[in-house]
């Protein structure tokens, strides 16, 4: 018998009265601006990074991802002067040659020819004479002599005169 009366005696008591009426705004469904807020509280606690899809790597080696490289911004220079040019009209004209087969070739050919810095190309050598002699040069040929020394063939345009431009040099 005790099983019957615990029965009865699990039955719910009658119902209470609610102490206060609930709201009307916690029983109606959310607003759409409640509802918009809601979910933008959703997505900061989520966070915008938290689901990301791994991709599927195809390749046994791995690169490094390229990440931001800053431009540099020194906070002193680290040179205290600016580098000069190394290679200048005065330092790749070392000198005028004045031998018999030099003299030939600015008489004959319209050719003046110069002993030159090692390191000097025809390009070097053509903008240097155009500075210093104000003259155009067509064409430049280049040697290096058995005594080390570097020879160079400069020849001028049919409208300036080697003959002229030697006598202002001053070695005829």
């Amino acid at each position: 018998m005790s099983s019957t009366t615990d029965k009865k005696a699990a039955k719910p008591a009658a119902k209470k009265a609610d102490p206060a009426p609930k709201t009307a705004s916690k029983d109606a469904k959310p607003t759409s601006k409640e509802a918009k807020a809601k979910a933008a509280k959703k997505s900061v606690v989520k966070g915008t990074h938290s689901t990301s899809r791994r991709k599927i790597k195809t390749k046994p080696r791995f690169y490094r991802p390229k990440t931001l490289i800053l431009p540099k911004a020194p906070k002193y220079p680290r040179k205290s002067i600016p580098t000069t040019q190394r290679m200048d009209q005065y330092r790749t004209i070392i000198s005028p040659l004045n031998t018999e087969s030099a003299m030939k070739k600015i008489e004959g050919h319209n050719t003046l020819v110069f002993i030159v810095d090692i390191k000097a190309n025809k390009r070097h050598i053509k903008d240097a004479v155009k500075k210093l002699y104000d003259v155009s040069a067509v064409k430049v040929n280049t040697l290096i002599r058995p005594d080390g020394k570097k020879k160079a063939y400069v020849k001028l345009s049919p409208e300036h005169d080697a003959l002229d431009v030697a006598n202002k040099i001053g070695f005829i």
